[in-house]
């Protein structure tokens, strides 16, 4: 599937002087009921689709991003820090937004595939920083 951005809200964080550092976007596509579906990107590649809570969203920020044990999970996952009001708010699976309770839900595989290259920059001392962005505009083609 091709998605392909049709409207970009000059008003955005990424707009700022900061943007170079910003390495992933979670653009916020459809909210229905008790959900918001969303597509994360990275350096302009399409990664995965993601799945939050609509009871529970994190504000449209730019966060910075560490991989760090997940005492509740048992398994190194994005830790998605200072989060206003907030902790504990990780990058994880999951398939319903019951799942969560303000985390980003993602796929087994995009789980993996996040956190060994959030892990990797982390590594070589790279800041990660993950911007967030509502009310974008996608078309399918």
């Amino acid at each position: 599937m091709y998605y392909k951005l049709i409207r970009n809200n000059s008003s955005s964080p990424a707009s700022n002087k900061n943007s170079k550092a910003v390495t992933g976007k979670l653009y916020r596509v459809s909210h229905y009921y008790n959900k918001r579906t969303g597509l994360m990107v990275e350096r302009l590649h399409y990664i995965c689709d993601t799945l939050e809570n609509a009871d529970y969203l994190i504000p449209a920020l730019i966060y910075r991003i560490t991989v760090t044990q997940s005492p509740k999970f048992k398994r190194l996952l994005p830790l998605i820090n200072q989060v206003p009001g907030r902790s504990g708010i990780r990058v994880h699976r999951g398939t319903l937004p019951e799942h969560s309770k303000g985390c980003i839900l993602v796929s087994p595989h995009c789980e993996q595939t996040l956190t060994a290259r959030w892990l990797s920059e982390q590594t070589a001392k790279e800041e990660t920083r993950l911007e967030i962005c509502n009310n974008i505009n996608f078309y399918r083609s």
